[in-house]
């Protein structure tokens, strides 16, 4: 039968998960890379930890791609480090992802949750109004009255949850709460107990079940919000996720995910690889002080990460696809980067101007193309 045509102005189909589940706002890992962990988990013949779903062999294909089974890479970064968390994971100590924001530390705590524990949705997101309850247990008023404190009035955490069914919890930006409240998970990763003392009998103490631990996350920038204490620190094995080095890397990442975001949005425009490349080219020179040309430059003070880039992508994509002829090109992200740039600072927007009037400049005159295109589109900065 022939495949009907999709009419002028027709909505494009709804994004689903690979599995073809009905189309959601944000698929979990688990729900978008769903038939890349079933077929893991039945070529999967090596060792696992006890509580794991997947062998750290499968984990790391998961991760870092493969081709039997056929596997994308879903983490651009460093391979050793990946493997060095799931090795950290398996044993007696939690796992703190630490690095500049927009590194990809929560993708690969999610990423790492799915494959270990078949769900990352069980987490926790620290910010300045966490409390105790909201990391361990709370209660619900209205049966607390009728029957007292029982296992049925409880409300269960996320921490909670993953003690007693044996999964990884993870922990968002821990650093943001206070030292008090970060301090409730030293006796948890120490002793694998968590007291309920107004239970009694068995109930009063919950005994972690294997494959329970914690991944937490923190940005670098965040270390003077809440110091870690030195004893919740040493219940950690610290990794530092560093941003994407190689520029083939970041290109392929940015372009892979603009194209997923803009088919999600139903705004399938089209996006050449060599805008992405000039794009993620302007981001990797102010990220690093220094253009290709060896021209030194002044970093804006807003971080400009693989994750901006991505933004910054998908924004200049829409851009396209609802006010011009549905192709990406230099002048769209050219009216996208401002907001990148301008977050923190208004010396920032300077620095940015700098950066045409002197990278860009030289580089139409040298290679003309798409960076000519990118200079005549100066004037739309604010």
């Amino acid at each position: 039968m022939a495949k009907r045509q999709r009419s002028e102005g027709e909505a494009a189909p709804a994004p689903v998960a690979q599995d073809g589940a009905a189309p959601v706002l944000r698929p979990s890992a688990e729900m978008l890379y769903e038939a890349e962990l079933r077929a893991l988990a039945e070529a999967d013949t090596g060792p696992r930890p006890p509580g794991w779903k997947l062998s750290p062999r499968a984990i790391r294909t998961f991760i870092c791609g493969g081709k039997k089974p056929d596997v994308g890479r879903k983490f651009f970064g460093d391979d050793v480090l990946v493997e060095r968390a799931i090795i950290g994971l398996s044993s007696n100590r939690g796992l703190m992802l630490v690095g500049e924001p927009g590194t990809a530390k929560s993708m690969l705590s999610e990423l790492l949750a799915a494959a270990i524990s078949g769900t990352s949705v069980n987490a926790i997101q620290g910010s300045a109004g966490t409390t105790e309850d909201n990391i361990k247990y709370s209660w619900n008023y209205a049966l607390l009255l009728a029957e007292g404190p029982t296992q049925r009035a409880l409300v269960a955490s996320p921490l909670y949850v993953a003690m007693r069914d044996g999964l990884l919890v993870r922990f968002e930006e821990i650093t943001r709460c206070p030292p008090e409240i970060q301090d409730t998970l030293v006796s948890v990763l120490s002793e694998k107990v968590m007291i309920i003392p107004e239970l009694d009998g068995a109930e009063r103490v919950l005994h972690a079940k294997p494959g329970f631990n914690v991944i937490a996350t923190a940005n670098i920038r965040d270390r003077g919000v809440h110091e870690m204490s030195s004893a919740l620190k040493r219940r950690f094995n610290f990794e530092t996720v560093h941003p994407i080095r190689e520029l083939k890397q970041e290109i392929d990442l940015v372009s892979r995910e603009c194209d997923r975001l803009l088919r999600e949005s139903q705004a399938p425009a089209t996006v050449e690889r060599s805008v992405v490349e000039l794009l993620v080219t302007v981001f990797h020179d102010l990220r690093e002080g220094v253009s290709s040309e060896g021209i030194q430059l002044e970093k804006p003070s807003t971080v400009m990460s693989t994750a901006e880039a991505v933004s910054v992508s998908m924004a200049a994509g829409l851009d396209a696809y609802y006010y011009g002829d549905g192709r990406l090109n230099p002048g769209h992200v050219a009216r996208h980067l401002a907001g990148a740039v301008l977050k923190d600072n208004p010396d920032d927007l300077k620095k940015l101007r700098q950066y045409f009037d002197v990278v860009v400049k030289q580089r139409s005159q040298k290679e003309g193309g798409l960076w000519t295109e990118l200079l005549e589109a100066r004037k739309s900065l604010p």
